[in-house]
């Protein structure tokens, strides 16, 4: 009898845990699942236009020179000399180097010499016909005659002109032995020496012109509309910061980097070759990324409406950065804290209105 009876409590016991529905039982101060308490749960709220930001954007830059010439010898010769070297600046016009100009010198004064010929036997061919109508008015002379002083003095009118071509030509080689500077510049490189025979095209000077150097930067293609309207675009280099005005966006985009180049000028004078980064701060009010929630692969944020939670979507947000958002109104009321367990449509309760800074 002592045997049997703690065994068939055992059995009792066992056959009531396992009675249908017995471990789904709610414990008894359990809130129903319908109840206001989880179907409105309790978050914070700001206007838009107290948790808007301008995000600043940033991208590599340099200055670059406007023109970068090699400027070579136009015609042959020994160079004489070099008046600057590398390091140097020199004004538009400046004389660089020169040419032993001896024979450009003796080929101008044969070609003056020619035209000098060439105007005395225009002179006489036009006398000559001039004299010949004459002669033939008074029927001295036959027109035949007179057609061939027609003949020369045409002759001598295209000899003329050649000899003033030739004397052109050879005051143009004359002045190339004087080698100058296209533009202000400082001298990169000087490959001219002093007693060297050049041919033309030999390269004696590499110059970077000094004005009006641009700033040459590279952007991801999404960020090109807020550059175009930021208001003042900064280069910060070791030098300090130099505002910036924006010329230019190319048209196409750069490959494999996929970036897009943009041209701005310096307010301030600044030397080629200077590597820095661009800055500039977003036009457009951004949402900051620590409100951002994504709901059925959406990235957005909750506003409330009516006093329940209504997921906006950003059709611009990116992981982990500020976004745009175009469509809110500043005195929308977003929600600041709560919204990771929020769903489309859940009633809310307030807990806390930020407006003005003031809770």
């Amino acid at each position: 009898m002592n045997t049997t009876l703690p065994a068939a409590l055992a059995c009792a016991a066992l056959l009531f845990c396992t009675a249908p529905g017995a471990a789904e039982q709610p414990p008894a101060d359990a809130a129903p699942a319908g109840s206001a308490t989880a179907a409105a749960p309790a978050v914070r709220v700001a206007r838009f236009a107290e948790i808007a930001i301008r995000p600043e954007r940033s991208a590599p830059a340099t200055v670059v020179a406007r023109n970068q010439a090699r400027v070579a010898a136009e015609v042959a010769g020994r160079i004489e000399r070099w008046t600057v070297d590398a390091g140097g600046r020199v004004a538009r016009g400046a004389l660089l180097a020169e040419i032993d100009a001896g024979d450009y010198r003796i080929a101008r004064e044969r070609a003056a010499t020619a035209v000098q010929a060439g105007r005395a036997r225009l002179a006489l061919a036009e006398s000559q016909h001039e004299r010949a109508r004459e002669l033939v008015a008074q029927g001295f002379l036959s027109k035949e005659a007179l057609n061939q002083r027609d003949t020369e003095l045409q002759l001598a009118r295209s000899e003329l002109a050649a000899s003033r071509s030739q004397l052109a030509s050879a005051e143009r080689a004359l002045a190339r032995t004087r080698v100058t500077a296209p533009f202000a510049a400082s001298v990169s490189e000087r490959l001219a020496q002093a007693g060297e025979y050049v041919a033309p095209g030999t390269v004696l000077f590499v110059l970077t012109e000094t004005e009006g150097a641009e700033l040459s930067a590279r952007l991801p293609p999404e960020e090109v509309a807020s550059l175009r309207a930021a208001p003042e675009p900064v280069f910060e280099s070791p030098g300090g910061r130099t505002p910036a005005r924006l010329l230019r966006v190319a048209g196409s985009v750069s490959a494999p980097a996929r970036t897009i180049e943009a041209r701005l000028a310096p307010r301030q004078p600044l030397l080629p070759g200077t590597e820095g980064r661009l800055l500039w701060k977003e036009d457009r009010p951004h949402l900051p990324a620590a409100l951002l929630v994504r709901r059925d692969g959406r990235l957005g944020v909750f506003a409330v409406q009516d006093g329940r939670a209504r997921f906006v979507p950003l059709p611009q947000a990116q992981e982990g950065r500020a976004a745009p958002a175009p469509g809110l109104a500043p005195d929308t009321p977003l929600v600041v804290d709560g919204q990771a367990r929020l769903r489309d449509g859940q009633p809310l309760t307030v807990a806390r209105w930020r407006a003005g800074g003031s809770a």
